[in-house]
């Protein structure tokens, strides 16, 4: 019961100290991963995504803060659930982001070698399920649908890739593409270290490469910092249309 308690507290805490904030599921930087909690397990995370330039036209930063559990009994195979509170730098009563912030995600996912030696983990789910949609005033349903294989091989680390396909009326007829990325824990130098590179195609809002490196300061407890550049796209009418200036990431994950 204290334990329960306990983690409850921390999630209100967080909660109440986030003003703005976007959990996702179980992911590398920007993209989703393979991975995912076990029963039980609670991921709290605190998200932000600051553009390294102040300028009209640089796009709005993004704050992120987010709750995952594991709800799954069966080792071979893991499902998550979370809950996100996700906005932008624009509180001035007009962004749909700021008045509607409240979004959710799932993943079930087999860890490698589940069923066979050399079998690749699979993991597929949705994020970015938003709760407001009101045709030409907007929405936040980006309701992207994504798989994923993913394999570690020695001294290389961990190869990942997959695809996914999202909400045309959010992200635009160009609304899926290709999920790739690498990560390896850097034990040649501590096993607090983790490296990754992730990659997410498409002519749209979510399209973006992202580098970074993530800490444990105790097993229960990693920040992560790295950048994300994003894609360049067009409209309907084939106008360039920049996907905003590179943002620094702060990743702060809680797990319990």
């Amino acid at each position: 019961m204290k334990a329960i308690y306990r983690t409850l507290l921390a999630v209100a805490l967080t909660l109440g100290v986030s003003s703005i904030a976007l959990a996702t599921p179980s992911g590398q930087i920007w993209i989703p991963s393979t991975d995912a909690k076990g029963l039980g397990e609670v991921n709290i995370s605190i998200d932000n995504y600051i553009r390294y330039s102040h300028s009209a036209t640089s796009g709005s930063n993004y704050y992120n803060a987010g709750v995952t559990v594991g709800v799954s009994p069966l080792e071979k195979f893991k499902l998550e659930i979370g809950a996100d509170y996700y906005t932008d730098n624009l509180n001035d009563g007009n962004s749909i982001y700021s008045k509607h912030p409240l979004y959710f995600n799932f993943k079930g996912a087999i860890p490698e070698d589940a069923f066979f030696k050399g079998m690749p983990a699979i993991a597929a789910g949705m994020y970015g399920i938003g709760t407001f949609d009101r045709g030409v005033n907007g929405n936040t349903m980006s309701n992207i649908a994504y798989g994923l294989l993913a394999k570690t091989f020695p001294v290389v680390g961990r190869i990942s890739a997959g695809g996914y396909h999202g909400a045309e009326k959010n992200l635009g007829t160009d609304n899926n593409g290709l999920l790739l990325s690498w990560d390896r824990t850097m034990s040649e130098i501590s096993d607090k270290l983790w490296l990754a590179v992730d990659y997410m195609s498409g002519n749209n809002s979510y399209g973006a490469l992202s580098v970074g490196a993530s800490w444990a300061f105790t097993p229960n407890i990693s920040l992560l910092v790295g950048t994300n550049f994003y894609n360049p796209f067009k409209d309907a009418n084939g106008a360039a249309l920049p996907g905003g200036k590179p943002t620094i990431t702060t990743q702060l994950d809680i797990n319990f």
